[in-house]
C-alpha cells in the first residue's frame, strides 16, 4: 500500500484545499449552496482521490483514481474562472488559485503517465 503523504500532488491538492475552505468564506451567503459547495466539493476530492487510489492494490486502481482526481481538478478551475468573472475573487487570488490548481493538473499528468 502507498502512502499518499509522500505525493508531492497530494500536498498541493490539500494546500489548494485549505487555500479554497479559506477564500469562499468571502462569498455571498446565497452561494452557500452554490458555488462555495461545489468548490469546495471539487478541492477536496483532488487530495482525497490521491489517498483512496494510494489504498487500492493496482497500479491500474491507482491511476484510476489518479485520472478522477485530474478530473476533479478540471472542475475547479473552471470554477474559479466563474468566481472571478462574477467577481467573488480578487485578481492576484484568482491568478494565484488558478496556477495552483494548472499545477496540480501538471503534476497529476505526470503522475499517471509514470504509472
Amino acid at each position: 500500500m502507498r502512502d499518499y503523504r509522500k505525493y508531492e500532488v497530494w500536498k498541493l491538492g490539500h494546500k489548494i484545499t485549505l487555500k479554497v475552505y479559506d477564500i469562499t468564506k468571502i462569498f455571498p451567503k446565497d452561494e452557500q449552496f452554490g458555488l462555495i459547495s461545489q468548490m469546495r466539493r471539487a478541492s477536496y476530492s483532488i487530495p482525497s482521490n490521491i489517498s483512496e487510489g494510494c489504498g487500492r492494490e493496482s497500479d491500474a486502481e491507482f491511476k484510476r483514481f489518479l485520472v478522477i482526481a485530474r478530473g476533479s481538478a478540471a472542475e475547479l478551475e473552471y470554477f474559479t474562472v466563474l468566481a472571478n468573472d462574477l467577481g467573488y475573487l480578487d485578481e492576484v487570488t484568482h491568478t494565484q488559485i488558478y496556477d495552483d490548481v494548472n499545477k496540480v493538473k501538471r503534476s497529476l499528468n505526470n503522475l499517471i503517465q509514470k504509472i
